[in-house]
């Protein structure tokens, strides 16, 4: 199962820009892929986790295996590609 870390915040403006994005990949993908979106402020451990120090990043995990990762806004296109 592929996986998709959506590493956010209330307050972050490039992450509302890219919201909607996230929304569309859902809806296109539906479950072949499962998207965790993590809010940093309510979740620092996770956070510190992935070692996320600039949101929003997005981490694509395949087996439980980081298998990819951009941080910032991204087009729709390079995160699917992402996620193939």
């Amino acid at each position: 199962m592929i996986k998709l870390l959506d590493f956010w915040a209330v307050w972050c403006g490039p992450c509302r820009i890219m919201a909607p994005v996230l929304e569309e990949i859902k809806k296109e993908l539906g479950d072949k892929v499962e998207v965790e979106e993590i809010n940093v402020d309510e979740d620092p451990k996770k956070t510190e986790q992935f070692g996320v120090m600039s949101i929003p990043t997005y981490v694509i995990m395949k087996d439980g295996k980081e298998v990819g990762r951009k941080i910032g806004v991204t087009p729709k296109a390079e995160l699917l590609k992402l996620l193939q």
